[in-house]
C-alpha cells in the first residue's frame, strides 16, 4: 500500500495569531519581532501585505522598516502561539493518531490507514482538513499530500497560503525536478554552495547525479541528499510523545551589543554553555564534542568543533572549550555579535570515550563539578532560572540574564 503523507504548514502562523487580535491591520503590511528599539531586535514573522514589500523572516527590524517605512510591529506572545499549535495539532487527531510536530507551526500526519474515512481522495481530505482549521481557529494551513515526508513538506511549501498541492510517483517530474535544490528538506546555504560549484542547481539533477559524487562532497549529507531528491525517503511519522534519540543540543545569542573584550566572550560562552549543561543534565547526555558558531556585525559566520578529553555535561568544561575554540578563531581581535554553542557526539555513557584501566586526570574534579552544577540546576528548578548563576554571567551589561536564549535540539 503506498504510504499517503500529509504535511500541514500554519500560513505565517505567529503573524497570523497576534492578527486575530488586531484583525483592522489585516490588510496592511504587519510583521512580529523582538523589541523594536533594541539592536538584537529581528522580524520573526510576517503577513501577506508585508511578504510584498520583501520583509524577510530573521533580518533585523531596522532592515525590514527601511523595506517598508509603513510596517506595523508586534510584540510576541509566545505563550498564545503555543497554545494555538495545541488546538490545531488537536484538529489533526481527529484524522490520525499518527502526528507529528515540526516545529510549532507545521506537523506531519500519517493518513495512510484512515483518509478513506473522510473522503474520497486524499485531496479532498486535505481541502476538508484546511476549511477546518479556517473555520475553528481562524487561521489558515497549506497541506502538502505526497508518498513521503520530504515530499510533501515540499508540497506545502509550493502553494501558499491556504492551498493544497498533491505529489504522488506520477507528479515528481513535473513538480519536484524544477525546483531549486535548497528547496529540499535540510538543504542550507553551505551545501547549496557546494551543489552549485557541481553545477546542480534543480532537484532533478540532483536526482540525477551520481550518488558517490554527492558523497565525496558532503559525506553522509551527499548520501541523505540524493535519497531525498530522488523520493527514496521512508521514515516514519513520530507522534510527539515518542521518544528520539538526540543527536546535539545547542544554545544561540545576540548580544545587546558587540563583545570586544575576552572576558566579555568568556561570560556569554559560560552562559550559553551553561544552558547546554543543564539539558544534558537534563537528558541524561554527555557530549564528546563542541562546536561554536562566531557571527561578526556585518553577519559573517565562523563554526569551528574540536573533540573533548572526555564525554561531559559540565557547563565549565564546555565553555572553557568554545573560549578556545573561538581563541584560535578570531585571537579576540574581531567584535562579536552572536554566539551558539552546541554539545556534539553525545552519549549516555560519561566513561564510554575512556579506554584507560587508569582513572584520567581532573576525573575527581569533574565528578565534583558536575555534583554542583546537578545542585544548582535543584535551586534553579525550584527557585526560577535566575536563581544562581556564576557572577560573571550575573554582573554584565551585555543581557544575559534578561536576553532570551534561542535552544535548538537536533533530533535523529
Amino acid at each position: 500500500m503506498e504510504r499517503v503523507i500529509f504535511h500541514c504548514d500554519c500560513n505565517s502562523f505567529f503573524a497570523s495569531v497576534e492578527l486575530l487580535h488586531y484583525p483592522q491591520l489585516r490588510d496592511v503590511p504587519v510583521a512580529v519581532c523582538g523589541d523594536p528599539t533594541s539592536r538584537h531586535g529581528v522580524i520573526l514573522a510576517k503577513n501577506e501585505a508585508a511578504k510584498r514589500f520583501g520583509v524577510q523572516t530573521a533580518e533585523t527590524v531596522y532592515a525590514a522598516c527601511r523595506k517598508c517605512p509603513d510596517l506595523h510591529l508586534l510584540r510576541p506572545h509566545h505563550e498564545e502561539y503555543r497554545r494555538m499549535s495545541r488546538v490545531i495539532n488537536a484538529i489533526y487527531a481527529r484524522y490520525t493518531d499518527l502526528v507529528e510536530p515540526f516545529g510549532i507551526d507545521e506537523s506531519w500526519l500519517d493518513m495512510t490507514g484512515s483518509w478513506h474515512l473522510f473522503g474520497q481522495s486524499p485531496a479532498e481530505v486535505a481541502d476538508a482538513l484546511r476549511d477546518t482549521v479556517r473555520i475553528e481557529t481562524g487561521l489558515t494551513i497549506s497541506v502538502g499530500v505526497s508518498f513521503n515526508k520530504v515530499f510533501a513538506k515540499l508540497g506545502s511549501d509550493y502553494r501558499k497560503p491556504d492551498a493544497t498541492t498533491v505529489i504522488f510517483p506520477e507528479d515528481v517530474e513535473r513538480i519536484v525536478h524544477p525546483l531549486p535544490v535548497e528547496a529540499l528538506l535540510y538543504v542550507g546555504k553551505s551545501v547549496c554552495r557546494t551543489l552549485h560549484a557541481m553545477g546542480i542547481r534543480t532537484i532533478g539533477q540532483a536526482a540525477h547525479a551520481e550518488e558517490e559524487a554527492l558523497s565525496a562532497a558532503l559525506g553522509k549529507a551527499g548520501r541523505q541528499l540524493s535519497r531525498y531528491a530522488r523520493g527514496l525517503e521512508d521514515s516514519p511519522v513520530r507522534p510527539a510523545g515518542q521518544a528520539r534519540e538526540i543527536k546535539t543540543v545547542g544554545n544561540g545569542m545576540t548580544f545587546r551589543r558587540d563583545l570586544t573584550a575576552p572576558e566579555e566572550i568568556r561570560a556569554g560562552l559560560q552562559a550559553l554553555s551553561d544552558e547546554v549543561a543543564s539539558r544534558l543534565r537534563e537528558k541524561g547526555l554527555y557530549a564528546s564534542a563542541v562546536q561554536v558558531v562566531i557571527k561578526d556585525p556585518a553577519f559573517h559566520s565562523i563554526s569551528r568543533q574540536a573533540p573533548l578529553n572526555a564525554p561531559t555535561c559540565v557547563g565549565r568544561e564546555l565553555a572553557e572549550a568554545a573560549l578556545e575554540l573561538v581563541r584560535k578563531s578570531t585571537g579576540f581581535r574581531t567584535p562579536i555579535r552572536m554566539l551558539t554553542v552546541t554539545a556534539m557526539q553525545l552519549t549516555d555513557t560519561p566513561d564510554s570515550a575512556q579506554l584507560s584501566m587508569f582513572e584520567p586526570p581532573g576525573k575527581a574534579q569533574r565528578e565534583k563539578r558536575e555534583r554542583l552544577e546537578r545542585s544548582m540546576d535543584a535551586i534553579r528548578q525550584k527557585y526560577g532560572k535566575h536563581a544562581i548563576a556564576s557572577a560573571d554571567v550575573l554582573k554584565n551589561d551585555i543581557g544575559l540574564r534578561g536576553l532570551e536564549i534561542q535552544q535548538g535540539d537536533e533530533e535523529i
